[in-house]
């Protein structure tokens, strides 16, 4: 089972949020999922991720999607 940690959309029409979940691979975008590890408001630009998770689950193998690595790189849990 290969695991991404990706975005999952939330929020009204033109209003997204997003949260940051743990997923396989194969799930659709705002389907099913592992464990929720964050959100991200990209309108206030308000940014909160489980550093002690995801690392956790980095260390395990999950693959971060190109958004989510920029995330994980901002709040410094990544170099």
């Amino acid at each position: 089972m290969a695991v991404k940690i990706r975005l999952r959309r939330m929020g009204a029409k033109k209003a997204p949020t997003y949260r940051v979940i743990v997923a396989d691979s194969r799930s659709p975008r705002d389907g099913r999922f592992i464990e929720e590890i964050g959100y991200f408001n990209p309108r206030s630009d308000e940014l909160k991720i489980d550093g002690d998770k995801a690392k956790t689950w980095l260390k395990n193998g999950a693959q971060p999607t190109d958004t989510v690595r920029a995330l994980l790189k901002k709040s410094s849990i990544i170099d």
